[in-house]
C-alpha cells in the first residue's frame, strides 16, 4: 500500500521546542538539527538512514504523539487514504495541509496512531 522504499518518521508534538532541544541536545546525546522554517523552528535527528525523530512545537496536539510517520516521496496521499477507507482503516485526520506538505493519520488495528506526510509539490493523486 505505501510505496517502497519509504522513510519513517516518529514525530513528536512539544510544548517548549528550545527546552526539548536542549534535552535531546545535552541531555542525551542525540545530535538535533534545527530545520529552516517559520518560528517556533522545528528539530530533526537522523537515527538510522531512513530514519528520524521530528520535534514540533504545537500546544492543539499534545498528548497525541509520538506518532510514526511514513514519508511518500512520489506523491499518491489522496489515493492512500482512499484505499485505507476501503479496508475500513479508521481515519483520524484526513488529508490536511502540514508543513512542507500534505499529512493525514490513521489507526492500526490494536489502535496504534499511523501518519502520512508527503512533499507538497507532489500530486496528490497519481491516478490519470
Amino acid at each position: 500500500m505505501i510505496p517502497q522504499p519509504f522513510d519513517a518518521a516518529i514525530v513528536f508534538y512539544v510544548t517548549d521546542i528550545a527546552r526539548t532541544e536542549r534535552f535531546y541536545r545535552d541531555t542525551l546525546g542525540i545530535p538535533v538539527k534545527r530545520e529552516d522554517g517559520p518560528e517556533p523552528f522545528m528539530l530533526s535527528a537522523q537515527i538510522a538512514p531512513n530514519f528520524q525523530m521530528v520535534f514540533f512545537q504545537l500546544e492543539g496536539k499534545i498528548g497525541s504523539t509520538p506518532a510514526v510517520v511514513f514519508t511518500i516521496h512520489d506523491g499518491g496521499i489522496d489515493d492512500i487514504v482512499a484505499r485505507l477507507v476501503e479496508e475500513g482503516v479508521t481515519i483520524v485526520t484526513p488529508v490536511s495541509e502540514a508543513p512542507g506538505g500534505w499529512s493525514a493519520d490513521f489507526l492500526d488495528p490494536d489502535g496504534f496512531g499511523l501518519g502520512l506526510w508527503q512533499p507538497g509539490d507532489k500530486p496528490r493523486s497519481l491516478k490519470a
